[in-house]
């Protein structure tokens, strides 16, 4: 938000230099980003002065051109060529000397000395769009006679300088959100620097009515979304330009004058913080204005001309037969001051901050008014900067105050009663602050204190302070303007032994697996929680009603909390592939959301609400590319396998209690389940169906492993790292050449022979598979290696024959497997 420094002493005696303001401000939670010296006009007329033509004769080279001989004060005349149709001698003009910098919008031209048709031009007679007074093209300015020859053009204009304040407004502090607001802050400052400044603010006591005689009439049908609305008539009025002080103001903050009833309430809008609205009341049909909303589907077209659909959640300010404006955030095409308008009614209104926020978003729409109102206003102020308003139309634009003030306030809004303990002051802040200082402060921050005890106090916090209504908003509040730097660092640690929790624990092996998955070659990712629930819309897996939708998202793509890492993944590879990279190794780690209607508790609200930390890894392209020393080769499925084993490995699961089952769902085309012996599923992985990735623009196969890293953490939460001797005696290696049905996997394999003997197996490995000619249909070949040892002996052939015939016996019982 930008902040005049001259418009903020007009409520303000303070002698601090801009810089200063913007470090005073920072210091109490205002923070300003740059300060920044402007003019009225850009470049403030520099090079510019006043001069009077004396001689003007045709161009002999040119049928519009003149040559001209021109006063500037000093010195010998300057010959300048003209083009101006209106030129003449005798004439009071505004001449660019050479060296003289003019700009149009942000395009700079500096004049120089130059021939043009043959004859030498020291100078340009300028019009009034080429300096940034106007935007009349059609020939030079002519000034009045009296005009003084030679006097600079940024004093003939009174064109003044001043310094921009750019104020970042946290959400928390729309009282903050005006000239006035800051200057409220900043006078609480200076009270406790040493520094009393009086607050001025701005009067209407001159405020009446003129003309009783009835005139538009308020009625609010819609109280939830409309706290209060006040309105006035001002009739007889007359819309022109605003004065040259009213242009200025709005001008210095970026914003460009329409006209003075307009720029009026532009101008309050950034004095005093409140949105005002003006309609022009000879199309307010009725004579009536009625707050409401209007069923789904009604067209509405705002004032950028664009056509709105609107629902029964946006509130809108209507007359009797139609629509004028969004309520708190965009005006109508028709309702609008013009200059034909005669008549005017002004609103000030507050509106509730959901209704405004929600409506805004829905259309995307984010105005000043709107950026206000979503951050809740205080309703109590709407008759005070109506008053204003009204008395600042009178003065500009003429008029009479007619009928009486229409002001709609069902519930009005009471202080918000605080109770404040000096110990807790004290202890939050770190330093014991004197009470008298801790009283100064409050008033300075217009908290009345009610009660007063030898313990605390009971103070009441003014409505517009939306953000403090506990104790510890009050002490904030206390220390910002007491200062962050006056608390000093005492000379003593406080500390107290802490130890290893499990989200430590967790930290340190979520660092450990990044670092092993990074010396693969992967890269770590990072999306956003928020994606669209559009993804989940025809999955069986994940399905949309376990979507946890946000009520107020922020776009159509943003509108959910994810359920699984995947789309966040495939978003990034296609991103990738749309530039030419293609081979790609991503990890991620996040939290998924699940929302499942069937876990509703009466005394639990968050119950069918459920969140776990992931670890996703998705694996596509070449895994060797352009390499001398090895040919391409695509990367596998059985790639990813072994990256998800190592990681299992490292966090110190036991593959031999792990059981890898066969997966096939609308997100994996061939897949597989991670489950532990105990039926804990920690993950799954496969090959990503083609139908999800030809969604997200993806023609290439994508292998995607997801695994539960809060399962993970209490799988391995009880490990304990043991240490044994390497064994002495030599492990025996077994193979067999098993015949099996198609679908049958290694897995059940492995399963079957660790539950056969589960001391002397160590190991059991697929070193071969076959499936062709020879073998009966629906058959297929598996080797097979199984590993033997024990670490107290050599082992004996009886001992070894019986456990392969039992690991035999359980495979052709089990499986229906035959020796080849």
């Amino acid at each position: 938000m930008n902040i005049s420094y001259n418009w903020l002493k007009e409520y303000l005696d303070f002698d601090l230099q801009p810089e200063e303001v913007a470090a005073a401000l920072t210091s109490i939670g205002l923070e300003t980003g740059g300060v920044e010296e402007v003019q009225t006009i850009k470049g403030g007329l520099e090079g510019l002065v006043i001069g009077e033509v004396l001689t003007c004769e045709e161009h002999p080279n040119s049928d519009h051109l003149h040559i001209t001989t021109v006063n500037v004060g000093g010195g010998e005349p300057l010959q300048i060529v003209c083009g101006a149709p209106n030129v003449s001698a005798g004439q009071k003009v505004v001449v660019a000397v050479n060296g003289t910098k003019l700009y149009s919008g942000d395009e700079v031209f500096t004049i120089k000395r130059s021939k043009i048709r043959g004859v030498e031009s020291n100078g340009m007679i300028c019009a009034e769009d080429e300096i940034g007074i106007g935007t009349n093209h059609a020939g030079i300015i002519v000034l009045p006679a009296d005009a003084v020859v030679g006097t600079p053009a940024k004093e003939y204009y009174n064109v003044k300088s001043d310094y921009v304040l750019e104020v970042d407004i946290t959400p928390n502090r729309v009282d903050a959100t005006s000239h006035f607001g800051v200057a409220r802050d900043l006078a609480a400052y200076l009270k406790q620097m040493g520094k009393p400044a009086e607050l001025k603010r701005p009067a209407v006591d001159a405020f009446k009515i003129d003309d009783d005689t009835p005139a538009i009439e308020v009625v609010v049908e819609n109280k939830e979304a409309c706290l209060r609305y006040s309105g006035i008539t001002i009739k007889g009025v007359t819309v022109k330009e605003s004065p040259e002080w009213l242009q200025n103001r709005l001008k210095v903050i970026g914003l460009r004058p329409i006209n003075n009833v307009v720029d009026v309430t532009n101008f309050i809008l950034h004095e005093l913080g409140q949105p005002l609205h003006s309609f022009d009341a000879g199309k307010v049909k009725g004579n009536k204005v009625v707050v409401k909303t209007y069923p789904n589907g009604v067209k509405f077209v705002t004032l950028d001309g664009v056509e709105r659909t609107l629902t029964d959640r946006d509130l809108m300010i209507c007359n009797t037969e139609e629509p004028m404006c969004i309520g708190g955030v965009f005006g109508g095409l028709d309702s609008g001051v013009t200059e034909q308008t005669t008549d005017v009614f002004l609103e000030s209104a507050c509106f509730h901050p959901t209704w405004i926020r929600k409506t805004a978003r829905r259309f995307g729409l984010n105005t000043d008014a709107s950026f206000r109102f979503e951050r809740g206003l205080d309703p109590n102020n709407t008759i005070y900067v109506l008053k204003r308003a009204a008395l600042l139309i009178k003065e500009l634009a003429g008029g009479k105050i007619t009928g009486s003030v229409q002001d709609i306030y069902p519930e009005p809004a009471k202080p918000y009663v605080v109770e404040l303990s000096y110990k807790k002051v004290n202890s939050l802040i770190g330093k014991e602050i004197p009470v008298e200082t801790v009283k100064s402060i409050l008033a300075s921050l217009e908290m009345e204190i009610v009660s007063e005890t030898a313990e605390g106090l009971t103070i009441h916090v003014p409505v517009y302070r939306i953000d403090v209504q506990r104790d510890v908003d009050v002490i904030e509040d206390i220390l910002r303007i007491y200062g962050y730097n006056n608390i000093e660092f005492s000379d003593s640690v406080k500390s107290n032994l802490s130890y290893k929790t499990p989200t430590d624990r967790s930290y340190d092996l979520q660092n450990l697996i990044s670092e092993q998955l990074c010396g693969c070659g992967f890269n770590e990712i990072m999306n956003n929680s928020l994606t669209r629930s559009a993804y989940y819309e025809e999955l069986s897996t994940y399905p949309v009603a376990h979507c946890v939708m946000l009520m107020n998202p922020l776009s159509a793509d943003l509108n959910s909390m994810r359920q699984t890492l995947l789309f966040g993944g495939l978003e990034s590879i296609e991103h990738n592939t749309n530039r030419k990279n293609g081979n790609i190794r991503f990890f991620e780690f996040g939290n998924c959301y699940d929302y499942n209607i069937d876990n509703k508790k009466e005394d639990q609200t968050l119950a069918q609400f459920s969140e776990d930390y992931r670890l996703g890894l998705w694996v596509c392209g070449n895994r060797v590319e352009n390499s001398w020393a090895h040919p391409n080769e695509k990367s596998s499925v059985y790639e990813l396998k072994a990256y998800v084993e190592n990681i299992l490995v490292r966090l110190g699961v036991n593959l031999n209690k792990v059981i890898f089952g066969n997966l096939t769902n609308d997100i994996y085309s061939a897949g597989l389940t991670i489950t532990t012996a105990s039926g804990r599923q920690l993950g799954t992985m496969g090959i990503v169906n083609r139908k999800v990735c030809k969604a997200l623009d993806i023609d290439i196969e994508v292998y995607y492993a997801e695994l539960s890293w809060t399962l993970l953490m209490k799988e391995v939460k009880k490990n304990k790292v043991t240490f044994s001797e390497i064994s002495k005696f030599p492990a025996v290696k077994r193979d067999l050449a098993l015949l099996l049905d198609k679908h049958v996997q290694f897995a059940e394999i492995e399963k079957i022979a660790v539950e056969s003997d589960r001391k002397l197996l160590k190991e059991v490995s697929l070193f071969d598979v076959y499936e062709g000619k020879n073998l009966p249909a629906g058959k297929k070949s598996y080797a097979v290696s199984f590993f033997l040892q024990d670490e107290g002996k050599t082992l004996n052939d009886k001992q070894i024959d019986a456990i392969m015939k039992k690991i035999q016996t359980n495979l052709e019982q089990k499986l229906g497997a035959q020796l080849r």
